[in-house]
């Protein structure tokens, strides 16, 4: 284990409400996909609404956007449950419940370990990259920086 963790914030502005029907088939994943997350190897942290199982009602960016928000041991892990796990199926269906955003969705960014970075922190770091683009404060999987700020543009090596 490294002195560093990596945080994700990403968002999603919805289609329609979540209780719709249109919505029915993405909440019927929420608990399966929150759980897979949540027995990965290298998670961390999730944001979970108090007395609730996921952070759908954390709405701090819109009231027609919902976040996810976690934190990783490496950028491997997270990695491996974005894209090799049943987690992908939902994210190729994505534009099913959730509009196309012409900007960033989408920051990561290295904290210490055993930090729990704040809704806020996330949002700001999201306003950063959007504003100017990747940095060791907030990059993206495609333009990558170390926990020491080194740019590092290569994806995760695949099995």
């Amino acid at each position: 284990m490294t002195g560093h963790h990596l945080a994700q914030f990403n968002v999603g502005t919805l289609n329609e409400p979540l209780d719709a029907p249109g919505m029915a088939e993405f909440m019927s994943r929420l608990d399966p996909i929150n759980a897979l997350a949540d027995g990965s190897p290298g998670f961390v942290w999730r944001l979970v609404e108090e007395g609730a199982n996921d952070a759908t009602g954390v709405r701090p960016v819109g009231d027609d956007v919902i976040i996810n928000f976690s934190v990783w041991e490496s950028r491997e892990a997270l990695w491996d449950f974005v894209y090799r796990s049943a987690h992908l199926e939902v994210l190729r269906r994505r534009r099913e419940w959730f509009r196309r955003h012409v900007g960033a969705y989408q920051v990561l960014w290295w904290v210490p370990a055993g930090y729990i970075p704040t809704v806020e922190e996330a949002v700001e770091r999201l306003e950063l990259l959007r504003g100017r683009g990747p940095s060791p404060r907030a990059f993206t999987f495609r333009d990558f920086y170390t926990p020491e700020g080194v740019p590092e543009r290569a994806q995760p090596a695949r099995a």
